[in-house]
C-alpha cells in the first residue's frame, strides 16, 4: 500500500511529489514518458539552445525562489537581459513599436479617441462582483477601450495564453485585473494601492531560465525524488474498491488511499471515464488549442531589427497566423553562437486552428509573415519545429462553476485530488506554488 500515488510528472506533479516529500508523505510517482517535465523540454543542437516548450521562468513570491535554493539551483539561474523589459507590438502600418509612454503620448499605436479613452480609466464606476462573470474582451472594453482591446489585450493574450479575449473568463484567466478594480475602483488606482503595500522586504520579481535551459529545472526535481519516481510507467485503468484506489500499468498494480491526477484535463479524463462518466466528461470539455514553437537561427547580418527587447506580439486584426516572436538569444545569454541569433515564433492558439497543417508549411508561413516585420534577408541557418497539440488549457467562461462541479463531483470518490496547470493558473509558478500549498493543508490527507 503507497501512501500516496501521483500520475503525471509535470511541473506540478514532480513539486506535488517533492513538497509531499517534505511534510513526510513518500509518494509515487508515475510518469508515462521517459523523461520528466512535460513541456518543459530544452535541447542543445548545433550551438542553439532552445525550450521547447515554457521559455521563461518568473520568480515572484517567497515560495519559488526559495524552492530553488533548496534544489541548489541558484548557481544555474541566468537572469534575463535587462533589454527584456522592452516589449515590441506590431502597429497597424506594420511596424514594431516599444510598449511605453509613447502608447499614450504618440501615434504609433492607438488614435488620439484611443488614448483619450485610455486615460479615462480612473473615471469610470467599477463593476459590482455580482454581475456575474465576464469575458476578458468585455472587462477590456469597459475599462479601457474597443482600441485597447485590439493593439494591446488582444495580442498579449493570443501570445501568452493562446487564447480568445471574447471567450475567455477575465475573472479565471486574469483574476489580479479584477481584483485591481475591486480594490480600487479602478485598474490605475488599484495598482497604486497595490505598490504602497510593498515593503522593502517584498521580493523583487524576477524573469530568470538556467544556463541549459527550463529542463534543468524537472530534471533536478526527479534527481532529489529518485526511486519514487518511475518513467516509461504509462496508467491504464484505475479502479476503487472500499476506498482503496487501484492503478494499473501493464502487468504491474498500485495500491493506495490517495491517488492525485497530475495531468491534462483529457488524459485524466480518459483514465476516470469507466468510474465516473459525469467527472470525465466535465474534465473533457476544458479545451486544449494546438500551439507550435518554432526555433529559428540566423547570422546576426542577416536580421536588420536591432533585437533589443523580450519579443514581438503580433495582433489578431492584422490578419496574420503568427502569434508572436521571441528574441531568445536577447532574452537570454548562451542561446546561439557567436554573431547569430536565435528567435522563437509562435502560432496556432484558439483563434488558428493548425489542424491538417505539416511542419514544413508553419516555418514558412512563419518566415513569410515575419521576415518583412523585422527585416529578414534570406533562409535560416537553422530551424526546428515543436508542435504541441494540447498546449494551454483556456479558462473560458464558465471555467469556474467547472472546476466547482469538477471538485463536486470528485467529492464522491474519497481520495481522489487534481493538481494540473487547468485550475490555478497556466503559468509555471502558479503551479509550484499551489503544490506547495496543497502539500501543506491538512484537508486532502483525510
Amino acid at each position: 500500500m503507497e501512501d500516496v500515488i501521483i500520475i503525471g510528472a509535470g511541473i506540478s506533479g514532480l513539486a506535488t511529489a517533492y513538497f509531499l516529500r517534505k511534510q513526510g508523505w513518500s509518494p509515487l510517482l508515475l510518469e508515462a514518458g521517459a523523461k520528466p517535465g512535460g513541456k518543459l523540454q530544452s535541447r542543445q543542437e548545433e550551438g542553439y539552445l532552445r525550450d521547447m516548450g515554457p521559455n521563461s521562468l518568473l520568480l515572484k513570491g517567497q515560495i519559488v525562489p526559495e524552492w530553488l535554493r533548496e534544489l541548489r539551483l541558484e548557481e544555474d539561474i541566468v537572469e534575463a537581459n535587462p533589454l527584456a523589459k522592452r516589449r515590441y507590438i506590431l502597429n497597424r502600418h506594420r511596424q514594431p513599436v516599444a510598449l511605453g509612454p509613447s502608447v499614450l503620448f504618440g501615434g504609433n499605436l492607438l488614435s488620439w479617441r484611443g488614448r483619450l479613452r485610455l486615460l479615462g480609466e480612473p473615471f469610470r464606476a467599477p463593476r459590482r462582483v455580482q454581475d456575474g462573470e465576464e469575458s476578458v474582451a468585455d472587462f477590456v472594453r469597459r475599462r479601457l477601450g474597443d482600441e485597447a482591446l485590439t493593439w494591446l489585450v488582444d495580442p498579449f493574450v493570443s501570445g501568452v495564453f493562446a487564447g480568445n479575449p471574447t471567450r475567455l473568463s477575465v475573472q479565471a484567466t486574469l483574476p489580479r485585473l479584477v481584483a485591481l478594480e475591486q480594490d480600487g475602483g479602478s485598474l490605475l488606482r488599484g495598482a497604486l494601492r497595490a505598490r504602497k503595500r510593498k515593503t522593502p522586504d517584498t521580493p523583487k520579481t524576477r524573469l530568470i531560465s538556467f544556463r541549459e535551459g527550463l529542463q534543468v529545472l524537472p530534471l533536478r526535481v526527479a534527481s532529489t525524488l529518485g526511486a519514487a519516481l518511475r518513467c516509461n510507467t504509462p496508467v491504464d485503468q484505475l479502479g476503487n474498491s472500499d476506498g482503496i484506489w487501484q492503478v494499473s500499468s501493464g502487468s504491474q498494480t498500485w495500491q493506495s488511499k490517495r491517488l492525485i491526477l497530475a495531468l491534462p484535463a483529457g488524459a485524466a479524463a480518459k483514465l476516470l471515464a469507466p468510474t465516473d462518466a459525469a467527472l470525465a466528461h466535465e474534465l473533457d470539455a476544458i479545451p486544449y488549442p494546438a500551439v507550435g514553437s518554432l526555433s529559428i537561427g540566423f547570422q546576426r547580418t542577416q536580421v536588420e531589427h536591432p533585437l533589443d527587447g523580450f519579443g514581438m506580439l503580433i495582433p489578431r486584426v492584422m490578419g496574420l497566423e503568427t502569434l508572436g516572436v521571441l528574441f531568445s538569444s536577447t532574452l537570454f545569454p548562451g542561446r546561439a553562437p557567436v554573431d547569430q541569433v536565435l528567435l522563437t515564433a509562435f502560432i496556432g492558439g484558439s483563434q488558428n486552428d493548425l489542424a491538417g497543417r505539416d511542419d514544413n508549411d508553419l516555418l514558412a508561413t512563419v518566415l513569410r509573415e515575419i521576415g518583412p516585420l523585422l527585416g529578414i534577408s534570406g533562409d535560416p541557418i537553422f530551424s526546428r519545429r515543436q508542435i504541441w497539440p494540447k498546449a494551454i488549457p483556456q479558462y473560458e467562461i464558465g471555467h469556474l462553476d467547472r472546476v466547482r462541479r469538477i471538485d463536486a463531483l470528485s467529492a464522491r470518490h474519497p481520495g481522489l485530488y487534481f493538481r494540473a496547470n487547468w485550475r490555478e493558473g497556466v503559468a509555471l509558478g502558479d503551479c509550484m506554488e499551489a503544490a506547495c500549498r496543497f502539500s501543506q493543508d491538512t484537508d486532502w490527507q483525510h
